[in-house]
């Protein structure tokens, strides 16, 4: 018995293996590509946030000042 093992364990061929290492490779390209997205994503939606922060602040200023003058103009 352990004789036969030893023929199936002898059958793992080179391409076999380097289709395996490949296959291990080529996951751990894809799980951090998407960590790297995951990341990205996150970036984005905080600069979104930053975006319209800086967005509602100018409008405030342009605002406030339409009101300064509204007010200096009326007696």
């Amino acid at each position: 018995m352990s004789e036969m093992r030893h023929k199936a364990e002898a059958f793992a061929c080179a391409p076999a293996l380097r289709l395996e290492a490949h296959e291990r490779v080529s996951k751990l390209h894809y799980d951090q590509f998407n960590e790297k997205l995951v990341r990205m994503e996150m970036l984005m939606e905080r600069l979104e946030k930053r975006l319209w922060l800086t967005v509602y602040g100018v409008a405030g200023v342009i605002l406030a000042e339409a009101f300064q003058s509204l007010m200096k103009a009326a007696p």
